[in-house]
């Protein structure tokens, strides 16, 4: 097994540093190279403001990067973000562009058994081919349509929440009222999500497929009473009013590497390999203290927009977090993986490419989740952990040389849910092993042929594969505490003064444009674009405390 740092990795397209700022002082300097940071100085740099990018790494793109990890092989993966769901076509049509994504067609399938015997529940665009796999594995047609009642509810609630989320903060009574509907308010923003799901569906299985988007990248369960897994669930069904997750074309680097040139065609300047130490205000004149390999300096700024988490951006302000917030924790684990062949599957029913192009749920009913939570909640390795994988080169072939994808290598992504930070204290310690064992346990068991089997080498023939806890990626980038999204998820409202945008800080002219933001979370470029607006609009002044 590879983790991210002994791996061959090379990103793509690495953007080649330089000494120093070609000047001393700057409208506005941007902590961090992430797509996030991107979206920001294009549309600055744009309105004629002089931008500056500092990047810690050395290339840009954060975690929305493709990279080759497999030496000797073609093969471009997602590293570490891999879908789009949450990208508004405004963004797209403001910066110019060119960046697709492509749906899947069909939307998951979940191995189960019926009397003994391997099948499972799959869903896409074929109704009645999905009716017909929810009658064989619930005994009626009663649950689809209850499923389908539910997910009218939430496309109603995703055509009317996503557009608010590039425009001022709506109030809570405000937004309650665009939603316009009080059963889909009460069950996404009032009550525990896990007492809709029981009361709208009957059979564990289909429990559980509802469930997986209400914790993904957050460490909670059905019941939580601070409602993260209602703000998690939110996030995950909104996207672009239609709550699809697509594949980025070309990997997700090919968005990242656009939208760099588009800030930079732009006037901004990027500076990779300069990492940011301290930031100094008084609220009107910043200071941004950097170091590179080759140099050290300070660099003037009339603002700073602070792509890292808000706990990071506390840190470089020198003063103390607030121990009224906990500290971020990450949940997940991810693998990446490049095959000579798909599995296939003990239902034999199923084709491998019709069961692995959507997503693929692995020990995801409802019971099993909440006891995977339990059982990591109380310091223990779920017995049996849940995932979700992705095959992205059935949607998308072009992230394979011409040479693998004749000879019928695929890609394959690997999700691990309730794996908080906790149970992994130590970066690249061998308990990772250990984990990638337990994951892939669960797999193995709905497969007719080990996972391993399928497995590619590199050109120094070991198996192609990595995985990535939550200490690996705060080391590789910076995450605190691994945390995907920089900080739990929050609803898209404010309970404070309308015309706030999300990503003000006490600090006048220090501002948030990355996932800690508000509306914040996954690869959206929101909080960019979130962040240029309050600037370009001088709405600097927050009402309410940072996280």
């Amino acid at each position: 097994m590879h983790s991210p740092s002994s791996s061959a990795r090379a990103v793509d397209t690495p953007l080649a540093g330089k000494p120093a700022p070609t000047r001393s002082s700057f409208d506005v300097v941007i902590v961090g190279g992430g797509h996030n940071g991107l979206v920001a100085a294009a549309y600055l740099a744009r309105a004629g403001r002089s931008v500056l990018v500092l990047e810690r790494l050395d290339h840009t793109g954060g975690a929305a990067v493709s990279a080759q990890p497999f030496s000797g092989l073609n093969a471009r993966l997602s590293s570490y973000a891999y879908l789009i769901g949450l990208l508004p076509k405004k963004i797209i049509d403001d910066l110019g562009l060119t960046f697709r994504d492509r749906r899947r067609r069909i939307g998951s399938y979940t191995p189960t058994t019926v009397d003994g015997r391997a099948t499972g529940l799959l869903i896409g665009d074929d109704q009645a081919r999905t009716r017909e796999s929810f009658r064989a594995i619930t005994g009626s047609d009663g649950e689809f349509a209850a499923w389908q009642r539910f997910y009218r509810m939430t496309r109603h609630v995703a055509e009317r929440v996503f557009p608010t989320l590039t425009a001022p903060l709506p109030r809570r009574a405000e937004l309650e009222r665009i939603v316009d509907s009080r059963t889909a308010w009460e069950a996404l923003f009032e009550r525990p999500l896990g007492e809709t799901i029981e009361e709208t569906f009957t059979h564990d299985l289909v429990r559980g497929i509802v469930l997986t988007d209400a914790l993904m990248g957050a460490f909670t369960h059905a019941h939580d009473e601070t409602l993260l897994q209602n703000r998690t669930y939110l996030h995950h069904v909104i996207g672009n009013c239609t709550g699809d997750w697509n594949v980025p074309v070309g990997g997700m680097g090919a968005l990242t590497d656009e939208l760099r040139n588009v800030a930079l065609a732009a006037g901004a300047e990027i500076l990779v390999g300069h990492e940011v130490v301290a930031i100094h205000t008084d609220g009107t004149h910043a200071e941004v203290e950097y170091q590179s390999h080759e140099t050290e300096g300070t660099v003037a700024a009339g603002s700073v927009l602070a792509n890292v988490a808000p706990t990071t951006l506390t840190r470089l302000l020198g003063r103390k977090p607030d121990p009224s917030h906990p500290a971020p924790e990450g949940s997940q684990v991810k693998v990446n993986m490049l095959l000579r062949r798909l599995p296939r599957l003990r239902d034999d029913k199923v084709d491998p490419e019709d069961a692995f192009v959507g997503t693929l749920h692995i020990a995801e009913s409802y019971s099993q989740l909440e006891d995977a939570h339990r059982e990591a909640a109380a310091g223990r390795l779920p017995s049996t952990p849940p995932s979700e994988l992705y095959c992205h080169s059935l949607t998308d072939p072009s992230v394979l040389g011409p040479d693998l994808r004749e000879r019928g290598y695929h890609t394959l992504t690997l999700f691990a849910l309730q794996m908080p930070a906790r149970l992994f204290p130590i970066p690249g310690d061998t308990v990772s092993d250990k984990t990638l064992r337990a994951v892939l346990a669960p797999l193995d068991a709905c497969l007719a042929e080990p996972i391993a089997d399928c497995l590619a080498t590199d050109a120094e023939g070991r198996p192609c594969i990595e995985a990535m806890t939550p200490p690996d990626l705060e080391t590789e980038l910076g995450l605190p505490g691994g945390h995907i999204y920089h900080r739990d998820l929050t609803f898209p409202y404010c309970d404070a003064e309308t015309g706030r945008w999300g990503v003000e800080t006490f600090d006048p002219n220090v501002l948030l444009c990355g996932s800690g933001a508000e509306r914040g979370g996954g690869v959206s470029g929101i909080p960019g674009h979130n962040a240029a607006m309050a600037l370009l609009s001088g709405a600097r002044k927050r009402s309410t405390p940072g996280r």
